[in-house]
């Protein structure tokens, strides 16, 4: 008695029975590769990074005549949320929670200082300087101290990342840590202490040329 699976066999085409075998192969092959029974199997598939980027040119050069007097690091913890109006989070939606660390200096544009802001007296013993407020420069976000913590994402925008040239992109949380940071700066003393450190540096290189007194201000 001939049993129905046997009949079936009988049934299938010749070509139907090579796609099975190539399939059953497939499978057994990448089962392999997770279980990881052939050893060094999983190196085949493995990506490797290829820097093929052409030497960095030089567009410009700027004299700098400023004193960079003091540096701040700043960390701030940036989180960020998208909604959309009618639509829940799970359909359309970001969330993401970042670690923004960065720095900001603070500087004494030397620079500024004109002729009748310097006054030597006769026998050179006294000289009197008056400078430019100490000022912040740009915040510096530090890429290797900066990571997102965790991120949430609807289901379009999920998708959106499928067809982007840019996916989870974090220039939105990255422009904010920045602007966080720089702000902090303006509130923490930074420029004050830059007019200290300047005006130490300033008497001390003064007084080895010969100068028996310094008078240093600063105004605008």
């Amino acid at each position: 008695m001939t049993t129905p699976i046997r009949r079936m066999s009988r049934r299938m085409p010749g070509w139907a029975k090579a796609v099975s075998a190539v399939v059953l192969v497939l499978v057994v092959f990448f089962a392999g590769i997770r279980l990881s029974v052939l050893p060094g199997l999983k190196d085949l598939f493995g990506t490797e990074t290829h820097d093929r980027s052409g030497p960095a040119l030089l567009q410009s050069i700027q004299d700098m005549s400023r004193y960079d007097a003091a540096s701040g690091n700043f960390q701030v913890v940036v989180d960020l949320e998208k909604d959309t109006k009618y639509l829940p989070d799970a359909i359309r939606g970001s969330r993401t929670l970042y670690i923004g660390a960065g720095t900001v200096d603070a500087y004494v544009d030397l620079g500024k200082v004109g002729k009748d802001d310097v006054t030597v007296n006769g026998d050179r013993t006294s000289a009197t300087l008056r400078l430019p407020h100490a000022a912040l420069g740009k915040p510096a976000l530090d890429p290797d101290r900066s990571y997102a913590v965790s991120k949430q994402r609807g289901l379009l925008d999920r998708l959106g990342d499928l067809f982007s040239d840019n996916p989870n992109s974090e220039q939105a949380v990255q422009k904010l840590a920045v602007r966080h940071i720089g702000d902090a700066a303006k509130d923490s003393g930074l420029t004050t202490r830059a007019e200290t450190n300047t005006t130490d540096m300033l008497d001390g290189l003064l007084r080895s040329l010969g100068f028996k007194e310094v008078h240093i201000s600063y105004g605008s």
